[in-house]
């Protein structure tokens, strides 16, 4: 049982410490409503955004950031065009599109789609050809099997997963109820109750 039963979470406000703000789950349009309050940039995404929170509210330089350029815009450079086959080389800055979807569907069938191993490929694919990403696809099926571990920016994904490996009969319901108790108790004490 958690020792901090009936601790209720404060608002999201630049009276909190770094430490108060992570013992909480917020959602991405409270830290950014609280960076915006506070002056700080929101890009990022949730991670970024909370660290340089913390660091403010702690009175501490924010973060370093990568330095601009350092990865290409979204968009950035020229993107594959129809008609692809396999001798088309992925260009620098090549995003998982439409036409990328298309191809790999009538090269490897209606159960292609873009897990991270070929999300990764494809970004880092620049001077490959698209046989290549295609033997990629298929040499990655056996890791792609196994469990993987869900990223931090996917709490409530990860949160489900584990909720209903302790809880195999509980329903969606149950579960949703679960995680926003989850959510509103600070991080180091929340318990997840089971099915209500």
């Amino acid at each position: 049982m958690s020792t901090n039963e009936g601790e209720v979470r404060p608002a999201p406000s630049p009276e909190l410490t770094g430490a108060e703000l992570a013992r909480w789950y917020w959602t991405l349009a409270e830290l950014t409503a609280l960076a915006r309050r506070m002056g700080l940039p929101v890009g990022g995404g949730k991670a970024a955004v909370t660290a340089r929170i913390a660091a403010a509210l702690d009175g501490l330089p924010a973060p370093v950031q990568a330095p601009a350029g350092s990865r290409p815009a979204r968009g950035a450079g020229r993107q594959l065009a129809a008609p692809v086959d396999g001798t088309s080389v992925i260009p620098p800055g090549q995003r998982c599109s439409q036409v990328l979807r298309e191809y790999f569907v009538r090269e490897i069938g209606p159960g292609f789609h873009f897990d991270a191993f070929m999300r990764d490929y494809v970004a880092q694919g620049a001077g490959r050809t698209l046989a290549e990403a295609v033997a990629h696809w298929h040499a990655t099926r056996a890791q792609a099997a196994q469990p993987r571990e869900i990223g931090a920016q996917f709490e409530l994904n990860r949160f489900l997963r584990d909720w209903h490996a302790r809880h195999p009969e509980g329903t969606r319901p149950q579960a949703l109820a679960a995680w926003r108790a989850h959510r509103s108790s600070p991080r180091e004490g929340a318990v997840s109750p089971g099915p209500q």
